[in-house]
C-alpha cells in the first residue's frame, strides 16, 4: 500500500445544467400570478429592463403630442450614463425625490370564529376565575367548530398555569427581599394570588354547558351527534322523533336502517326517512361560517373561445408586465472607452440576463400556446357535447406531438387554469386515463364518472342501481369496467352504495 500525494488523468461524462435553465423550467411551472411578482422583481435587480406598457392605437396628432412629451420628458430625465459610470450613485436634487410617496399597502384583519366567540363571552357576567377557563376551551375549538380536547386535558392544561404560578413565586425573606425589582410577576387574571384553587371537573362541564349556548348553534360539541342534538335542542321539542333518533340511536340512523328503526319507535319507515331528512338542515361543521378563509380567486392563464365554428386560444397575460431593454442603457453599453473592467463586465452581464429574461418568457407563451391547441383539438367533442364525451389523454401523447419532454408538458399544465365555455377549469382536468370500450376506442376515466353520476341521479329511488347493475348498463353502452372499478368510482364521487341510497 502506499501512501503520499499523486495526479492521475480520467475521463467522464456528466450533465451539467445551466443555472438559467433552472430558471426556465421554474417559470414554465410559474401560475400566472406568480410570474407576475416574479417579473417585477427582475425589474427591480436588472436596469437593463424597462416595463413597456400596452400602447393603443393613435391618432396621428396624437401621437406627435405624445412625442414631443417624451422629448421634453428625456430632457429632464437625470444622466443615466454619470449615474452608472460614478457606481450608481442617485443625482438630482432631494425635492425631486421627496414628491414621490409611496403607500404600503395594509392588509384589513378580519375577526375568525375564536374572535365571534370571546365577544359573545364578554357579554355574559362570568367571573375572572371564568373568563381564564373560557380562554382555555376557546383555544381548543377547530375551524369546524368542535372541541378537539377532552375536559380532562383542558383542565390538565388550565390547572398546569395555576400550579406553575404557584410554585414559581418566591418566598420572602425580609423586608429588602420583598422589595425587589425582581419579585415574580402578577398573578394572571382568574389566578389568586393569595390562595389559588385548581379548578375542577365540575367547573369544567359548566364551561362547558356555557360555550355549547353560543352562536352559531352546535358549536363546542365533541363530536358529529352532540353537534345535532345542541341544534336539534335549539329547533325542535326533545321529545320529537328526528331528536329522538339521534340520541337514541344514532348508529342505526347513519346506517340508514330505516325499518329496524320504525320497529324500534313504532312508527312507519317512511316517518322515520322524513325526520331523518330534518336532519339534512343543520349544518354538520358550524365553525366554518365564521372561519378565517382567504378568498380563492383563480386567474386563469389561458382562455379558449368559440369564434365561428372554430375554438381560438388565447394567452391570458393582459395584466403580466411587459419587458424590453432599456434604451438609455443600451446607448451607455455601445460607448464602452468610458467604462472600467467591472463596469463591462457587470453591463455584459445584465444585459445577457434582460436578453434571455426576454426570450424565456416568450418560449413559455408559445409552449403554453402549443399545449393548449393540442387540448382542444382533441377534446373537441367535450367543448361541443359535455363532459361525457372527453376523451382519455396523457402527458406523453402531448409531448410526442409538439415535440417536447413529457416533463416540460408536465411544467406547462401545472397549477395552471383555462377559461373556456364550459367553465373555468384546471388544465389537467383534460388528462386522464383510459378504459376499453366495444368499438376499439378508449373512453376517458373522468367521463365514466360522470355517466355513472348521472345513472344515479336518474334511478329508481325505491330501487337503487347496485354496482353489478351499473356494470351492465355500462356494458350496453360498450364500455368494459370491472365492478370494484364501479365501486372506487363510486366512492371518489361521494355515493353511497345501494343498501343506503334505498328509499320505501
Amino acid at each position: 500500500m502506499r501512501t503520499g500525494l499523486s495526479q492521475h488523468t480520467s475521463m467522464r461524462q456528466e450533465l451539467r445544467v445551466n443555472p438559467r435553465l433552472y430558471q426556465a423550467m421554474d417559470m414554465l411551472y410559474m401560475p400566472m400570478m406568480d410570474l407576475q411578482q416574479h417579473l417585477k422583481q427582475e425589474l427591480l435587480v436588472n436596469p437593463f429592463l424597462e416595463l413597456l406598457e400596452p400602447e393603443e392605437e393613435e391618432a396621428p396628432e396624437q401621437k406627435d403630442a405624445e412625442q414631443e412629451k417624451e422629448q421634453k420628458e428625456k430632457e429632464e430625465e437625470m444622466d443615466w450614463e454619470e449615474i452608472l459610470l460614478n457606481g450608481f450613485e442617485v443625482g438630482g436634487t432631494r425635492e425631486q425625490y421627496e414628491q414621490l410617496e409611496y403607500t404600503e399597502p395594509v392588509t384589513v384583519e378580519t375577526k375568525d370564529l375564536i374572535d365571534y366567540l370571546r365577544e359573545q363571552l364578554q357579554m355574559l357576567t362570568l367571573t375572572p376565575r371564568q373568563l381564564l377557563l373560557a380562554e382555555e376551551f376557546l383555544g381548543n375549538i377547530n375551524d369546524e367548530g368542535y372541541l378537539a380536547a377532552s375536559l380532562e386535558e383542558i383542565l390538565g392544561s388550565v390547572n398546569h398555569l395555576v400550579e406553575g404560578h404557584v410554585e414559581g413565586e418566591p418566598e420572602a425573606e425580609d423586608e429588602s427581599d420583598a422589595e425587589d425589582d425582581t419579585a415574580a410577576p402578577a398573578a394572571p387574571a382568574g389566578i389568586d394570588a393569595a390562595s389559588p384553587a385548581f379548578y375542577t371537573l365540575p367547573e369544567a362541564e359548566e364551561m362547558l354547558a356555557i360555550i355549547q349556548r353560543l352562536d352559531p348553534p352546535g358549536i363546542g360539541a365533541r363530536d358529529l351527534r352532540e353537534c345535532l342534538l345542541i341544534q336539534l335542542g335549539e329547533q325542535a321539542d326533545v321529545t320529537s322523533l328526528t331528536y329522538r333518533l339521534v340520541h337514541d340511536a344514532f348508529q342505526d340512523l347513519i346506517a340508514h336502517r330505516w325499518n329496524d328503526l320504525a320497529k324500534r319507535f313504532g312508527v312507519e319507515p317512511v316517518a322515520v326517512q322524513a325526520a331523518a331528512d330534518e336532519l339534512a338542515r343543520l349544518d354538520p361543521k358550524p365553525g366554518l361560517k365564521h372561519a378565517s378563509q382567504s378568498d380563492g380567486y383563480i386567474i386563469p392563464d389561458l382562455i379558449v373561445e368559440k369564434i365561428g365554428t372554430r375554438y381560438q386560444v388565447f394567452l391570458n397575460d393582459t395584466g403580466m408586465p411587459r419587458l424590453r431593454l432599456s434604451r438609455s442603457y443600451q446607448e451607455i453599453a455601445r460607448d464602452k472607452k468610458k467604462m472600467t473592467p467591472e463596469n463591462r463586465e457587470f453591463i455584459a452581464s445584465k444585459m445577457n440576463s434582460a436578453n434571455w429574461m426576454i426570450q424565456a418568457i416568450e418560449q413559455r407563451r408559445q409552449t403554453m400556446l402549443k399545449v393548449m391547441n393540442f387540448i382542444v383539438d382533441r377534446q373537441r367533442d367535450f367543448f361541443e357535447k359535455g363532459i361525457e364525451h372527453l376523451r382519455p389523454l396523457t402527458l406523453r401523447e402531448v409531448a410526442e406531438v409538439i415535440n417536447m419532454h413529457e416533463s416540460t408538458v408536465s411544467r406547462v399544465t401545472n397549477e395552471k387554469y383555462v377559461q373556456t365555455p364550459r367553465g373555468v377549469l384546471p388544465l389537467k382536468f383534460f388528462f386522464s386515463s383510459a378504459l376499453a370500450t366495444a368499438s376499439g376506442e378508449d373512453a376517458s376515466a373522468r367521463s365514466i364518472r360522470a355517466k355513472l353520476q348521472k345513472m344515479v341521479g336518474e334511478e329508481d329511488s325505491a330501487k337503487p342501481l347496485t354496482d353489478q347493475q351499473i356494470v351492465h348498463l355500462f356494458q350496453e353502452q360498450g364500455i368494459q369496467i370491472a365492478r370494484r372499478t364501479v365501486a372506487k368510482y363510486r366512492d371518489q364521487l361521494g355515493i353511497l352504495p345501494a343498501r343506503m341510497r334505498k328509499r320505501v
